[in-house]
């Protein structure tokens, strides 16, 4: 693992070199110094045959942006946009907090997995999630922030839990409650829609401070606390950028450890690649939980990104 860790950072040292856009870039907020963005997510069509969109109504169709491409064939490409409340105050007042603005990599793994979601393609990229199996799953998502992903990815699922500490679920709840989330997601096939009719009621927002959970020494205290915030156990546990802080690594195993069922619960880890000892730590604390089969994603984020996927045996 060590030494895929060091492989990884020099891949993206020198796509760097080349590519600046792909290499290392700080941080990583999209902006942190506004109240509110527009979040927009462009979604890239199949071509179809005879003036027809695979999946799509007639209606759906005149929604809409059309770009002919021949005469025989036509792109009806999709563009979702949510309106975000970020706490901008807090980003720089509360200590720990950074999950009160948006970060790049919730929108570029939301890019990806839309398109794949939506149209069963995304370029070379491996296909990461099962739109059928989604539909039947209870996502629950750590570290959530803003709850950008709640909001775009729930239509897809049965039961979406979001969580983060205290202090930014109302951000979270406001941002839910201020998007309309059937009217983001009017052009979803209906092939691939969950059987909810009003995606807010599918959703979640629950507290999940992994400081507090860990600080319990008893497995059953630990089990009866994520019981607690997630009554019906996890199908996927979503984690995107959370590997930034070493003293938070700890409390993190402890959270994907007690939340996962053994051989039901998938781990899908996004992690934006800043520094190094940071990711390998995580990895090196995670390898060491007992019953642990953990394994590298290649190809399906580009850019300073790794993802990796786990799965506990017993």
């Amino acid at each position: 693992m060590t030494e895929e860790v060091f492989l990884l950072y020099s891949n993206l040292q020198a796509s760097s070199s080349s590519t600046p856009d792909t290499g290392f870039r700080g941080l990583g907020h999209v902006d942190s110094k506004t109240d509110t963005l527009i979040v927009k997510i462009e979604l890239t069509a199949p071509l179809s045959k005879s003036g027809t969109t695979s999946g799509s109504t007639k209606e759906a169709t005149r929604k809409h942006h059309k770009k002919a491409t021949s005469k025989n064939t036509i792109r009806s490409d999709i563009s979702l946009e949510v309106e975000l409340w970020q706490d901008k105050t807090a980003l720089r007042s509360r200590k720990g907090d950074t999950g009160s603005v948006l970060w790049k990599a919730s929108v570029d793994f939301a890019q990806i997995i839309l398109q794949q979601l939506y149209f069963g393609n995304a370029g070379d990229r491996p296909n990461l999630l099962d739109a059928e199996r989604l539909k039947s799953s209870h996502v629950l998502e750590l570290g959530a922030g803003t709850g950008l992903l709640s909001i775009l990815l729930s239509p897809f699922v049965k039961r979406y839990t979001v969580t983060d500490i205290e202090a930014l679920v109302p951000l979270i709840r406001k941002n839910i409650l201020n998007n309309n989330i059937d009217h983001i997601h009017a052009n979803l096939p209906p092939s691939i829609k969950t059987t909810v009719h009003q995606y807010t009621s599918n959703i979640t927002v629950q507290t999940l401070d992994w400081l507090d959970l860990h600080a319990l020494t008893s497995p059953t205290l630990r089990t009866k606390y994520t019981s607690a915030v997630s009554p019906e156990p996890v199908d996927l546990l979503l984690i995107v950028d959370c590997i930034y802080n070493p003293s938070l690594l700890p409390a993190l195993i402890s959270a994907i450890d007690t939340l996962t069922v053994p051989e039901q619960t998938i781990v899908l880890v996004i992690v934006e690649l800043r520094a190094e000892d940071v990711v390998r730590d995580f990895l090196t604390l995670w390898l060491a939980v007992d019953s642990w089969v953990i394994r590298r994603i290649e190809g399906f984020l580009k850019g300073p990104y790794a993802v990796w996927t786990g799965v506990k045996t017993r």
